[in-house]
């Protein structure tokens, strides 16, 4: 487990508190009751700007406080123990990343202090299909005047609706599931040639399918070096893998918390229910596996911090030992709860249906898997 510095842990404890007062899952509810189109409260999250966590990672000279990876996934954690819906993983994190990372400084200039201040929503659009299969892209850049038409289209695109631009991988030579020849551009909604259509997840999270009508961009649309993409595609894709997996953290802590504080009241057969040696084991288990979880996640967030070699190996053990962890204990939460725990009443299904999402967005635990052998060299 990390130590924390005395400031990450006062972040920690005000998103706690603003989690806990301001965005309770009761306020998920009325965001997924009322139909929002968003698919969050843009009024809780221009209070989220206004803390500044949308600039954690952003550098000081873009509005940023350059504090971290780890301390936004402390930011995360807590987000995701209460549901809270917003685009803090998709633009916060992965599309400032693509910035920090692979922009000229005119771009940072033009798109980072925005994200910073909450006012410019931005995300990834890297899947075309529906699976997790980032060097699939058949999405085309062809050469057109003095930039490139894309045509083609993106699939499952988080805040896909909200997204003012768009960080965008495609093809510009090369074959599908060639590693070479992608390229990322900047790609802004309002783009002639792109259309979007927003959907809904089981979890009520709002994402996007995106098309692509040889929408023309400029070449300072580039992000990175054209036909070498792939590699800065992995290390934005490997920061948004860890955030997601600290807020999948959050989701399984609060789950396994729920459930504890259920089998030490509720009372059958004349005892508490947690008194049963059966149900003891499997509070234990749950337990053991959220510890693992915690260093896994909290690794990977300060290798990232590092910038330590072992990045890619560490994000994908992190993401999917929370897929598994998060799975087992929304599986145990409506079991353990019985009748209550599969009515819309209680919280367990939002939680369960969270679980599937997060576990598929970015790759699941299988394709995690897979990639830490060949790492490895397995």
């Amino acid at each position: 487990m990390a130590v924390l510095t005395e400031e990450q842990s006062m972040l920690r404890d005000a998103a706690r508190t603003w989690t806990r007062d301001k965005s309770p899952v009761t306020a998920f509810r009325k965001v997924r009751d009322g139909g929002a189109p968003l698919g969050y409260d843009p009024v809780a999250f221009a209070e989220m700007a206004e803390m500044g966590w949308t600039g954690v990672i952003i550098p000081e000279e873009f509005g940023g406080s350059d504090f971290g990876y780890l301390s936004l996934g402390l930011i995360l954690e807590e987000t995701g123990r209460t549901l809270t819906a917003s685009p803090m993983l998709a633009s916060a994190l992965a599309a400032a990343s693509a910035l920090i990372l692979g922009g000229t400084q005119a771009q940072k200039q033009a798109w980072l202090p925005g994200i910073a201040s909450g006012g410019i929503v931005a995300t990834l659009a890297v899947d075309e299909g529906p699976h997790h299969a980032p060097e699939k892209i058949d999405l085309s850049a062809a050469p057109s005047g003095a930039g490139y038409a894309l045509s083609g289209g993106k699939t499952f695109v988080l805040e896909g609706m909200a997204a003012n631009f768009f960080v965008v991988s495609a093809r510009t030579s090369g074959a599908t599931g060639d590693k070479s020849g992608i390229t990322l551009f900047l790609v802004p909604a309002q783009t002639p040639g792109l259309t979007r259509r927003g959907l809904k997840l089981a979890d009520s999270r709002g994402v996007a399918v995106l098309s692509f009508d040889k929408a023309q961009v400029g070449a300072d649309a580039i992000l990175g070096a054209p036909d070498k993409g792939w590699d800065l595609l992995e290390q934005i894709l490997d920061r948004a893998r860890a955030g997601l997996a600290a807020e999948m953290l959050g989701a399984a802590l609060q789950a396994f918390e729920t459930t504890l504080d259920y089998l030490k009241t509720r009372v059958q057969f004349g005892q508490v229910i947690g008194s049963f040696q059966a149900l003891q084991h499997r509070a234990a288990k749950m337990f053991t596996d959220l510890e693992l979880a915690r260093s896994c996640v909290e690794a990977a967030l300060a290798a990232i911090d590092a910038d330590s070699p072992d990045v890619p190996e560490l994000v994908s053990l992190a993401k999917a030992k929370t897929g598994d962890t998060l799975h087992l204990i929304s599986n145990e939460m409506v079991q353990m709860h019985g009748g209550i725990g599969m009515t819309d009443a209680h919280d367990a299904g939002l939680y369960l249906k969270r679980a599937r999402a997060a576990e598929a967005t970015f790759g699941g635990q299988s394709f995690h898997r897979d990639r830490y052998a060949r790492i490895q060299g397995y």
